[in-house]
This record gives structure tokens, C-alpha cells and sequence, in this order.
């Protein structure tokens, strides 16, 4: 599936390497589920994936791109396990009152933030992956996901940017935000 040398140099368009992780991806799919999808999410587009660069960087040798493309499986599947671990942990109580669940919320989303941030390194687009993770733990504690999407979307409002860890201040803000909007009351302020 690697593409050769002579194959990419046939490829003016460079989408040789686009085409080696879609069918890498499909492989992987059809092996492992769906979960497998982000397995090349690299550090470098925001995703919290080391051993992957970029396509031109990334695929070369059949033996080594193997190799590489399995540590990168990895590297995304235990990130996944990290950040279920931290779901559970984090989720409020089905019983939780009002005040009780808002501060739950502000502290997922200061936690969860923080661990996106340490896993891009605040790279290009790492907004993304804390957008589709804090998305990922409202459903968790049963909110839908058409819910859950806007009500990151609307906490986050364009705070954070590419290349820019945000401060604890907005983080924060952001946790406030989103437990006021999904609960009607925010912790710290109601004491």
C-alpha cells in the first residue's frame, strides 16, 4: 500500500500519500472498529498523535511506515483510554443536584481542556480535538449530541487559537460558561 518513490513522483498532485492513510484508515476500520479513525490525528494538525508527521514526512519505506503507522495506533488508542478513564472520573453523579453538577462541569472541562492542550501541545487546530472531546463527555453523561456540540461551541465562542495554550482564566470562563448554559446556575458564583 506504501507509495513507491516513482509512483509519488507520477503524483503532481500529491495526493499519493492522502490516498495511503484513507485506505490505511479503511484497513484499520475493518481490523479494529471505528475507533481507529484518528490513528494518524497528528500533534501537528492539533490531534494528540507524536509519531505522525504528514503524509510526505510520514510515509516512506513499506517496513517503516508499518511500524510507524502501528505506534501511531497506539499512541491514539491509549490516548482514547486516557481520556474515557478521565469521562468516568470526572462525570457527575446520576443523582447529582443542580449545584452539584455545575461544579462537575466546570471541573471536566478545566481538566479535559488541560489534557488536550498537554496531548497537541497546543498545535495548529487543537481547539478541534478539545471541542470533539468535551462533545465526547457531555454525551458520555447522556446529554444528545446535537446538545452537547452547540453548547461547546457556544462556552468556547472562538477563545481559543491555534498555537496558543489558553490561559486558566478563559479556561475557566469556558467551564462557567458551558455549566451555566446545560444547568442554569454556575457553582462558585451562587456561594
Amino acid at each position: 500500500m506504501v507509495p513507491s518513490e516513482a509512483g509519488r513522483a507520477a503524483d503532481p498532485e500529491g495526493m499519493a500519500g492522502y490516498r495511503f492513510t484513507d485506505e490505511v484508515t479503511v484497513l484499520l476500520v475493518s481490523r479494529y472498529g471505528r475507533w481507529a479513525c484518528g490513528w494518524d490525528y497528528s500533534v501537528h494538525n492539533g490531534g494528540p498523535v507524536d509519531a505522525w508527521c504528514c503524509e510526505a514526512h510520514s510515509v516512506g519505506e513499506a517496513q517503516e511506515t508499518a511500524e510507524r503507522v502501528v505506534t501511531c495506533l497506539l499512541e491514539w488508542r491509549d490516548w482514547l483510554e486516557d481520556v474515557a478513564e478521565r469521562f468516568e472520573q470526572l462525570a457527575p453523579h446520576p443523582d447529582a443536584d443542580v449545584e452539584d453538577r455545575s461544579w462537575h462541569l466546570e471541573r471536566a472541562v478545566a481538566r479535559l481542556v488541560t489534557a488536550v492542550v498537554n496531548s497537541s501541545h497546543a498545535e495548529s487546530s487543537w481547539y478541534r480535538l478539545c471541542e470533539t472531546t468535551l462533545t465526547w463527555f457531555l454525551t458520555s453523561t447522556g446529554l444528545g449530541l446535537e446538545e452537547a456540540r452547540k453548547a461547546v461551541e457556544a462556552a468556547i465562542g472562538g477563545r481559543f487559537k491555534s498555537h496558543v495554550a489558553p490561559a486558566s482564566t478563559v479556561v475557566d470562563a469556558v467551564g462557567e460558561d458551558l455549566a451555566i448554559r446545560l444547568t442554569g446556575r454556575g457553582f462558585y458564583r451562587e456561594r
